[in-house]
């Protein structure tokens, strides 16, 4: 299994991090590792290399075949259900990784740090893939909040994207990108992710 990560796909993202409007011409593509991934409600523990660790909070797919090098109008065959997902991130580490110019894999694919909830069928969704609403809630109370109209990159295009380099295999996950309003984690916090009114992750920071 592969985990996919996507970078600087929501426009008040980006001027949340960089100050100005960034808009990348290609998706700004990373991965974690498999011992990355979070599941069933577990905990997740703040790792002792980094004073602060953000949230991100993401919509995520899951590759349901085998692809490789497809074209976008038929990317929306090769995933089947989606998930709110949290990308969590060292971003004190980051932060000076970049200004040394070197790789951050570190800071994104930590044990832990792809937290993801229950799997609901993309056809169960009204709208698509491209009209979900989604947020975070940290202690019962919203702190983050997205539309999936809103990416830069549509997740067909992502999908495309990512198989012009990687054989897409079945189960692979893609995190497609985090909206403004991320923010650091605390131990006992307690994070709940809804797709909708769904509450799809719910766990506890240790």
């Amino acid at each position: 299994m592969k985990i996919f990560g996507t970078g600087m796909n929501y426009v008040e993202h980006n001027k949340e991090l960089e100050g100005a409007l960034y808009i990348t011409d290609d998706p700004v593509i990373f991965t974690k590792a498999d011992s990355a991934l979070l599941t069933r409600g577990r905990p997740f523990f703040l790792p002792d290399f980094t004073e602060r660790c953000d949230y991100e909070t993401e919509l995520v797919v899951r590759i349901c075949r085998l692809g490789r090098s497809i074209p976008v109008r038929f990317a929306h065959r090769y995933y089947d259900a989606v998930t709110v997902g949290i990308d969590f991130t060292a971003r004190d580490l980051q932060q000076r990784l970049r200004a040394k110019g070197l790789p951050w894999d570190i800071c994104k694919g930590f044990d832990g740090s792809a937290a993801i909830g229950e799997w609901l069928p993309v056809s169960e969704l009204p709208g698509g893939i491209q009209d979900v609403h989604f947020h975070l809630d940290i202690n019962g109370q919203t702190v983050q909040r997205g539309h999936s109209a809103d990416m830069i990159h549509s997740v067909d295009e992502l999908v495309a994207y990512i198989s012009r380099f990687f054989t897409l295999r079945t189960g692979d996950l893609i995190f497609t990108g985090t909206p403004a309003g991320v923010g650091p984690v605390h131990i006992d916090d307690h994070l709940d992710g809804w797709l909708e009114e769904r509450r799809l992750l719910s766990f506890n920071v240790k």
